[in-house]
Protein backbone atom coordinates (compact mmCIF):
# COMPACT_ATOMS: atom_id res chain seq x y z
CA UNK A 1 0.00 0.00 0.00
CA UNK A 2 3.11 2.57 1.01
CA UNK A 3 4.57 2.08 -2.33
CA UNK A 4 1.48 3.12 -4.74
CA UNK A 5 1.86 6.40 -2.51
CA UNK A 6 5.35 7.11 -4.17
CA UNK A 7 4.69 8.15 -6.79
CA UNK A 8 2.31 10.91 -5.95
CA UNK A 9 4.86 11.56 -3.36
CA UNK A 10 7.32 11.99 -5.58
CA UNK A 11 5.42 14.56 -7.80
CA UNK A 12 4.65 16.50 -4.83
CA UNK A 13 7.72 16.75 -4.01
CA UNK A 14 9.15 17.98 -7.57
CA UNK A 15 6.30 20.83 -7.37
CA UNK A 16 6.74 22.19 -4.00
CA UNK A 17 10.81 22.05 -5.25
CA UNK A 18 9.60 23.88 -8.02
CA UNK A 19 7.20 26.31 -7.02
CA UNK A 20 9.68 26.83 -3.54
CA UNK A 21 13.10 26.66 -5.43
CA UNK A 22 15.23 24.08 -4.16
CA UNK A 23 16.88 25.60 -1.01
CA UNK A 24 13.94 26.54 0.37
CA UNK A 25 12.15 23.87 -0.41
CA UNK A 26 14.95 21.40 1.46
CA UNK A 27 14.89 23.81 4.54
CA UNK A 28 11.39 23.07 4.86
CA UNK A 29 11.70 19.69 4.10
CA UNK A 30 14.05 19.02 6.74
CA UNK A 31 11.52 21.64 9.50
CA UNK A 32 8.42 19.53 8.84
CA UNK A 33 10.66 16.21 9.57
CA UNK A 34 11.87 17.78 13.11
CA UNK A 35 7.92 18.07 13.70
CA UNK A 36 6.10 16.16 16.40
CA UNK A 37 3.16 13.76 14.85
CA UNK A 38 0.99 16.21 16.65
CA UNK A 39 2.31 19.81 15.41
CA UNK A 40 2.74 18.27 11.67
CA UNK A 41 -1.49 17.33 11.97
CA UNK A 42 -1.84 20.73 13.77
CA UNK A 43 0.22 22.41 10.85
CA UNK A 44 -1.70 20.17 7.94
CA UNK A 45 -4.92 21.32 9.72
CA UNK A 46 -4.20 25.26 9.23
CA UNK A 47 -3.94 25.20 13.29
CA UNK A 48 -2.88 28.75 14.38
CA UNK A 49 -1.02 27.71 17.15
CA UNK A 50 0.82 24.82 15.46
CA UNK A 51 4.95 25.35 15.86
CA UNK A 52 6.22 28.61 17.39
CA UNK A 53 8.11 30.51 14.61
CA UNK A 54 11.35 30.36 15.53
CA UNK A 55 12.38 33.36 13.38
CA UNK A 56 9.66 35.50 14.49
CA UNK A 57 11.84 37.85 16.37
CA UNK A 58 9.86 38.50 19.73
CA UNK A 59 12.14 39.52 22.34
CA UNK A 60 13.16 36.58 24.58
CA UNK A 61 12.56 33.69 21.95
CA UNK A 62 15.21 31.37 20.53
CA UNK A 63 16.07 30.94 17.29
CA UNK A 64 16.01 27.31 17.44
CA UNK A 65 13.31 25.04 17.51
CA UNK A 66 12.19 22.96 20.62
CA UNK A 67 13.31 19.38 18.68
CA UNK A 68 17.03 21.42 17.85
CA UNK A 69 17.05 22.17 21.32
CA UNK A 70 16.60 18.62 22.24
CA UNK A 71 19.36 17.78 19.90
CA UNK A 72 22.28 20.33 21.22
CA UNK A 73 21.28 19.07 24.42
CA UNK A 74 22.06 15.76 23.73
CA UNK A 75 25.09 16.94 22.09
CA UNK A 76 26.64 18.29 25.10
CA UNK A 77 25.71 14.93 27.01
CA UNK A 78 27.96 13.69 24.20
CA UNK A 79 26.05 11.64 22.67
CA UNK A 80 26.60 10.73 18.94
CA UNK A 81 24.25 11.29 16.29
CA UNK A 82 22.72 7.35 16.19
CA UNK A 83 22.35 8.00 20.07
CA UNK A 84 20.52 11.19 19.72
CA UNK A 85 18.19 9.61 17.08
CA UNK A 86 17.48 6.42 19.02
CA UNK A 87 17.20 8.42 22.29
CA UNK A 88 14.56 10.73 20.59
CA UNK A 89 13.14 7.64 18.43
CA UNK A 90 13.68 9.20 14.95
CA UNK A 91 16.34 8.37 12.35
CA UNK A 92 19.63 9.76 12.14
CA UNK A 93 19.10 11.85 9.07
CA UNK A 94 16.85 14.41 10.62
CA UNK A 95 19.71 14.69 13.97
CA UNK A 96 22.33 15.44 10.90
CA UNK A 97 19.99 18.04 9.43
CA UNK A 98 19.17 19.48 12.75
CA UNK A 99 22.77 19.46 13.58
CA UNK A 100 23.71 21.46 10.64
CA UNK A 101 20.42 23.99 11.19
CA UNK A 102 21.83 24.61 14.89
CA UNK A 103 25.59 25.44 13.00
CA UNK A 104 24.15 27.74 10.67
CA UNK A 105 21.59 29.53 12.86
CA UNK A 106 24.25 30.08 15.20
CA UNK A 107 27.46 30.75 13.62
CA UNK A 108 28.88 27.69 14.86
CA UNK A 109 31.73 25.54 12.80
CA UNK A 110 31.71 22.25 15.19
CA UNK A 111 29.69 20.15 17.92
CA UNK A 112 32.44 20.98 20.00
CA UNK A 113 30.85 24.63 19.83
CA UNK A 114 27.34 23.66 20.08
CA UNK A 115 28.62 21.63 23.59
CA UNK A 116 29.75 24.38 25.08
Amino acid sequence: MLADLAPPVARAKETASAALGTTRFQAEFEAGQCLSRDAAIRLALGDPAQVPDADSGRPGSSPLSKREADVIHLVADGLRNKQIAAHLLISEHPVDSQIRNVLNKLGFSSRAEIAA
